[in-house]
């Protein structure tokens, strides 16, 4: 992996990422010269025990400009700066100019006269740019390209993490108008935070407890099950598989993770990091065949906290939740999900994951 580290005319960092050595020379282009300004703040939920971060001023963010205006392009005239330069890099990391979390927030922004406890918004937002083709897909990407982005997302996990006020880091993709996306340019972002958000911390949780009574986490015996019963199995290679939960809350949910317990990117090892891009390319090939269109969908993928201490119980590991329930029709979270968190499915996992097992997909 090759990088270089550039600094933005309004102060915010951009890292580049390539397959094979990068020009010298390149400058960092910013649409903003003025300094970014953003101090965002945590206010906390009585009820939930949980944080809530406020950042008004996303509100001015792009949302899916003109086709003839990209930021994610690579910039062709110096009097029309996009977000990224134009060269040989594969991959590029920049701060979001409309973070929900910053390095520099300071203070607290909130209104003095809140009777609930607010803190700073500490951390830090990424965008990363997939590739420097507008119209591609990761799913399309070649497969040493995939392997880089691992690579990417564990230095940059690494980079994040090694800040003492980052407890999580977490990479993820919103690819589809469905889930929200406001940029089409291939792209995904890495939020790192302050503490260890809900769903990891709750996930963490029921591992530790599993993992104290079983010697193992929960994922491995998932996997193990997985690969035994190979009902749900959509990939499974030497170190990598990806499966449809037997717990899937998402008629297309698609789990994906090395088949040896490993806490984060930074931990795999070449040779799984290939077969875990394998089966990445895999499952997105099969979202985008099976009706013969780009299936929207959000990937998340959960690692250890980033505390320094040991966690023998996390395991590395991606969720993909396409909205889809059919061709045409969407699954809305509606009262029992969001009222109650219990999610109510109309298809069982096992006929969703035959609908991907009989989609024929090519790696080369």
């Amino acid at each position: 992996m090759h990088r270089q580290e550039l600094t933005k005319p309004d102060g915010r960092r951009l890292t580049l990422y390539a397959r094979r050595p990068i020009e010298p020379g390149l400058q960092a282009p910013s649409p903003f010269p003025e300094p970014l300004n953003a101090s965002p703040h945590l206010r906390w939920h009585p009820l939930r025990g949980e944080w809530v971060t406020y950042a008004a001023y996303r509100q001015g963010r792009t949302f899916l400009p003109p086709p003839e205006y990209n930021p994610l392009a690579a910039t062709v005239r110096d009097d029309n700066p996009t977000e990224v330069p134009a060269g040989n890099w594969d991959i590029a990391v920049f701060d979001n100019r409309f973070p929900s979390l910053g390095e520099a927030a300071q203070g607290d922004p909130a209104p003095p006269e809140l009777y609930v406890p607010t803190e700073p918004a500490r951390g830090a937002c990424e965008v990363v740019v997939f590739t420097q083709d507008p119209k591609g897909a990761l799913g399309r990407l070649p497969l040493d390209h995939i392997e880089l982005l691992l690579q990417v997302w564990g230095h940059r996990t690494e980079q994040l993490g090694a800040r003492e006020s980052i407890q999580y880091v977490l990479p993820f993709e919103n690819r589809g108008a469905e889930v929200g996306v406001t940029l089409h340019h291939p792209h995904g972002q890495i939020y790192a935070y302050p503490v260890v958000p809900p769903v990891p911390a709750r996930m963490q949780q029921v591992a530790a407890e599993y993992h104290a009574r079983h010697g193992r986490g929960p994922l491995q015996a998932m996997i193990e099950a997985e690969r035994r019963e190979r009902v749900r199995l959509i990939y499974e290679g030497p170190h990598a598989v990806a499966f449809v939960p037997v717990c899937a809350r998402y008629p297309y949910e698609v789990w994906i993770a090395p088949i040896r317990r490993i806490g984060g990117f930074a931990q795999l090892e070449a040779a799984e990091r290939a077969d875990l891009a394998r089966a990445l390319k895999t499952v997105l090939l099969k979202f985008d065949g099976m009706w013969e269109r780009p299936l929207p969908y959000l990937m998340a993928w959960y690692q250890a906290p980033t505390d320094g201490q040991p966690h023998p119980e996390m395991h590395l590991h991606a969720e993909i939740w396409p909205p889809y329930r059919t061709r045409d029709r969407l699954k809305y979270l509606a009262g029992t999900e969001i009222a109650a968190g219990l999610y109510a499915m109309d298809a069982l996992p096992e006929d969703k994951a035959k609908d991907l097992q009989q989609v024929e997909v090519s790696l080369t």
